[in-house]
């Protein structure tokens, strides 16, 4: 079928005389650009309008015919189609990774904007609470040292001088004095004073699938209590754990009451990133201290620790059997300065076995001076039994 899509003449108030002539059918249309059928001759008044008729349906050119691919050919286009393959797939991933990273961009730049509103807003709290002035009961104000600057400066000294108490607070122990006064007559205060560390000292804290997180009690915990139990030393257990994890395994260990006091975490001094035991606090003669931990950098006095190593959970450590044996000595002994005898045994990697070499030596002296000792009084009573036989027969 034929149409005329060429031109489109527009129709209104003129008369056409229309005229069919036929054209060469190579002939194209210079509007359609496809080959034309014939051709119309169209008057409007006094001029000629010339319109080309083609067919609607459009011609496919011809394709040219391909040549049969050689064994180069079909190895190059092998070789071509996978990096092309690659390319894209790179691009797609590159593409991909942009998008990413312009998603972490946006992420990261509202995270930085909530921090800030955040942090914007915790500051104008603090400001408002650590910074107003203190009332009384009936809610006047109460003038201090920033009364006479201006409001605002007066909330920024006063909220600087609440977090400067606050830091004081956590690094500094809780009170100047840990332990109060010694007790006097008629109650009796033993002359030492023993300082234990709970944690691998007494206890070895333990995680299993079954039971989670325990704590083992330390073999020889009880003879160890009860030797060193008052009158020869006041009991006290110095600690970097907190008092509601420590307190109940204290209560656990110690069902007599051997231990007198308990200090904690808030009681330590922090100090480089590390809590330390102020021995200077306990409000006790140094030279009656001794302080038992495995630590060598936990204890402010290092002349007051007698260092143990530290125990691992075994159930065969017979450790604190020998230390109740050796301050139990040492407290018989009634030594002026503990100190002495502690800087002995630090010369020492295992102050218990120097210990127990010792006392080895000691009963062996012993044993010998008895031996000697023995014979010379059967030396005496047979010179003295000889003489008066002696002196009967004459």
């Amino acid at each position: 079928m034929a149409s005329w899509r060429c031109v489109r003449v527009l129709l209104t108030n003129s008369v056409f005389s229309v005229h069919k002539i036929h054209v060469p059918r190579r002939t194209l249309c210079h509007v359609a650009h496809r080959p034309c059928r014939s051709s119309i001759l169209v008057k409007n008044g006094s001029k000629w309008v010339s319109l080309c008729q083609y067919s609607t349906q459009r011609s496919e050119p011809e394709k040219p015919r391909e040549a049969p691919l050689g064994l180069a050919d079909e190895l190059l286009a092998a070789k071509v189609q996978p990096e092309l393959e690659k390319e894209k797939a790179e691009e797609g991933d590159h593409e991909s990774e942009k998008e990413k990273n312009e998603k972490a961009k946006r992420l990261r730049r509202l995270t930085f904007i909530s921090f800030g509103v955040m942090m914007t807003g915790m500051g104008g709290v603090l400001l408002w609470t650590w910074g107003a002035p203190s009332v009384d009961a009936e809610g006047n104000a109460i003038r201090d040292e920033f009364s006479d600057m201006p409001v605002v400066q007066q909330y920024v000294m006063r909220t600087w001088r609440a977090m400067n108490d606050m830091n004081k607070m956590i690094q500094e122990p809780s009170r100047e004095r840990l332990l109060p006064e010694p007790l006097k007559e008629p109650y009796i205060q033993p002359p030492y004073t023993l300082v234990l560390e709970l944690r691998d000292i007494l206890v070895h804290p333990e995680w299993t699938y079954e039971t989670g997180w325990r704590f083992k009690k330390r073999p020889g915990v009880d003879f160890l209590l009860h030797h060193c139990a008052p009158p020869l030393f006041e009991i006290v257990i110095y600690t970097n754990e907190q008092g509601f994890t420590a307190f109940p395994l204290i209560d656990h260990l110690d069902p007599n009451g051997y231990i007198w006091y308990r200090l904690f975490k808030d009681s330590t001094r922090y100090v480089d990133g590390k809590h330390i035991k102020d021995l200077n606090c306990l409000n006790r003669d140094l030279s009656k201290v001794i302080c038992v931990d495995w630590d060598g950098e936990a204890v402010s006095s290092p002349r007051n620790q007698l260092k143990l190593k530290r125990w691992d959970g075994n159930m065969n450590d017979q450790s604190l059997l020998e230390l109740a044996f050796m301050l139990r000595t040492i407290a018989e002994s009634e030594v002026g300065d503990v100190r002495e005898v502690i800087d002995y045994y630090r010369n020492f990697e295992d102050p218990l076995a120097a210990f127990r070499e010792n006392q080895r030596q000691a009963q062996e002296q012993e044993l010998i001076t008895k031996q000697r000792v023995e014979e010379e009084r059967q030396s005496k009573s047979f010179t003295s039994s000889w003489a008066s036989s002696f002196l009967r027969r004459r």
